[in-house]
């Protein structure tokens, strides 16, 4: 019998895992700030973006030691999705920052790990991975803009308790389709747990290579005014006065779809170099953008910010990705991408989380929010330090031999 024959449907079974992946965390992700801010919970929002990057931190141990080694990966992520469900479903039920940001921790505790599991069962159960993995993986960025749709034009809920409703649902869902998923046997059973593995340990040897250590530094700290777009973004545009603000920012997963399929031409004609510095200068107009359109109310300036996401990550982030791939030995290109993921996703986007919070605390809840001058100098902020990571990478980075620019 054929593998074909044997799992028939793979590629629509995988995609349909990976739109309602992506859809939970656009469901609420994208909402969850102005919810707090109208149950006047705002001081706690740049807790609500912390908790993200700390369970990504703490992610490596849960499916380092579970999935990796004692379980099979369908039924890890069905646990995972259930538990994360129903706390979602609570989290409306706290009436206070203090359990509504527990609560959320306890989702993101269990759905970080997913997002490294699901591809781990997509490529477990592809032959092609070049080939079929990227028309899998698009799926979760349709997800993502589905969700943003759902809760933002349709129910007009950016504001409600619905969104985190609406994912839990879509969570438990989930967690009962994994349940249905091609039986993917953990890749290292009986292997012993390795704290050089947990650690990324190995792949902190490659940090003795220069231009690594740029790279490295500079994806840490341009992912702190990162943090901002993905905190206060939405809050911002709800306070222009924009309608849907959710609905807006899904703009910017559209653009990212765009990017991503022309990318491969510009790799090819910029390296890697230039690539970089593309996605952060995009991150520096993106910002400026921001300032200029809250200080003179232009509509136009911020959709046009939003839709700049697709060059933010896609030139950045894929192109970082790629980079590290070819970087990095064989036997190490497992820890040092991440090693990448935690210096990101989780130590950047964490100190990112607190520096927006307070800066929204000083500039709008302390400032001039009704005319927009508040949010003016918010934006100005991170856009100067966009800027000088911009600098300092464009200094001292130098692309590999291999490549272009």
């Amino acid at each position: 019998m054929s593998e074909s024959q044997e799992r028939p449907f793979i590629g629509t079974r995988l995609s349909v895992m990976m739109f309602l992946q992506f859809f939970i965390w656009g469901a609420w992700f994208v909402t969850v700030g102005n919810y707090m801010l109208k149950a006047e919970m705002g001081d706690a929002i740049g807790w609500a973006y912390s908790v993200g990057p700390m369970a990504a931190m703490l992610s490596p141990f849960l499916s380092g030691m579970l999935a990796d080694r004692f379980f099979a990966t369908e039924r890890v992520l069905a646990v995972l999705h259930l538990v994360g469900g129903v706390a979602l479903l609570c989290a409306p039920l706290a009436s206070s920052a203090l359990p509504f940001i527990g609560i959320l921790f306890i989702h993101t505790l269990c759905y970080m790990p997913t997002l490294g599991l699901t591809n781990t069962l997509a490529f477990h159960n592809i032959r092609n991975q070049e080939k079929q993995f990227p028309l899998i993986r698009v799926f979760g960025t349709l997800g993502w803009i589905g969700a943003n749709v759902l809760v933002s034009k349709v129910f007009h809920a950016d504001e409600s308790a619905l969104p985190l409703r609406i994912a839990g649902g879509a969570g438990l869902l989930l967690g009962l389709y994994c349940l249905s998923l091609p039986h993917t046997p953990p890749p290292a059973k009986g292997l012993v747990v390795s704290v050089r593995d947990l650690f990324c340990l190995d792949a902190w040897s490659l940090l003795k290579k220069p231009s690594f250590l740029v790279f490295i530094l500079s994806s840490t700290l341009i992912c702190i005014p990162l943090a901002a777009y993905y905190a206060f973004a939405p809050v911002f545009v709800n306070a222009t006065g924009l309608s849907d603000p959710a609905f807006r920012m899904s703009f910017g997963q559209m653009s990212e779809i765009i990017f991503m399929l022309v990318m491969s031409l510009f790799f090819a004609k910029l390296g890697v170099k230039k690539m970089l510095l593309v996605g952060m200068l995009a991150w520096v107009v993106r910002y400026g953008l921001f300032a200029v359109g809250a200080s003179s109310s232009t509509g136009w300036m911020i959709m046009m910010a939003i839709a700049l996401h697709g060059i933010c990550y896609d030139f950045f982030f894929v192109t970082g990705q790629i980079y590290v791939d070819k970087e990095a030995p064989v036997a190490l290109r497992g820890q040092a991408q991440g090693l990448l993921i935690l210096v990101t996703q989780g130590l950047g986007m964490l100190i990112g989380a607190q520096v927006s919070g307070r800066l929204f605390h000083l500039f709008i809840q302390t400032g001039e929010a009704a005319s927009m001058s508040g949010w003016s100098g918010f934006w100005l902020v991170p856009c100067i330090t966009a800027a000088v990571v911009l600098l300092i990478f464009g200094l001292f980075f130098k692309a590999p031999a291999s490549g272009k620019g």
